[in-house]
């Protein structure tokens, strides 16, 4: 067997993927809140196949299923940091803040999609799927596919793929992109700075999803991870 003694696997890229217990009893509720809301914006289109809300959802709506979602936010994105920065913080990091900077949702249909974005002002993102298709309807779409509606998250070096020489040596870079199929309940936490994009999506219900920016910091400010770097 190989001894991996002078492999230093740097610069991984964390992705958590997590499930809402309690899915099957809120999302239907959620979901025709926010098609109310859609339904009430002045500036919206009825018959666009996208609407996009604002990003002050956690100001907007209160109910104790979406307050119930939220925290499910809260605590699956710390459970994946913490879990990213092993070995990057301090030992001792109590009283984790965690502010969501912008929750919103964005409903989808007849082939509408997200082109390649990453997110700003913000170290971690995610997607939450309340509605879409059943998975094997989804697949099934005549034209779409397998990747009607898919989630998908380009590699780090995705970008310097285009003049590289692929070769054997290096297949390990040769799956550049990740898909992640929608499915309802399913919450999905990456690096705000990962390139993704929504793929088109077309079904006999409404692609709907949750997205939202967030900042975490110690409770002692961001200044000892600075001292721990310089150690």
């Amino acid at each position: 067997m190989l001894t991996p003694t002078p492999l230093l696997p740097l610069w991984s890229t964390p992705i958590g993927v997590h499930r809402h217990a309690q899915a099957d009893s809120v999302n239907g509720l959620l979901v025709r809140v926010f098609q109310s809301m859609r339904a009430t914006d002045a500036q919206a289109d009825p018959k666009a196949a996208f609407y996009a809300s604002r990003d002050d959802l956690l100001q907007r709506i209160r109910l104790p299923e979406w307050e119930g979602l939220v925290r499910f936010i809260v605590d699956s994105l710390r459970q994946t940091v913490v879990l990213a920065n092993q070995g990057a913080w301090p030992e001792a990091t109590p009283g984790l803040q965690i502010a969501l900077r912008g929750i919103w949702f964005q409903i989808s249909n007849h082939g509408a999609h997200h082109d390649v974005h990453t997110h700003g002002n913000c170290s971690w993102s995610g997607v939450y799927c309340a509605q879409v298709d059943a998975d094997a309807a989804r697949r099934a779409h005549p034209v779409l596919g397998a990747a009607n509606g898919l989630t998908r998250f380009y590699g780090p070096h995705f970008n310097q793929l285009g003049g590289a020489t692929m070769d054997f040596g290096n297949a390990y870079l040769q799956s550049a992109h990740l898909d992640v199929a929608p499915l309802p309940g399913q919450l999905v936490v990456f690096p705000s700075w990962l390139a993704h994009q929504a793929l088109p999506y077309a079904g006999e219900t409404d692609r709907v999803i949750v997205s939202f920016n967030a900042s975490v910091h110690a409770a002692g400010g961001n200044d000892q991870l600075h001292a721990y770097a310089r150690t």
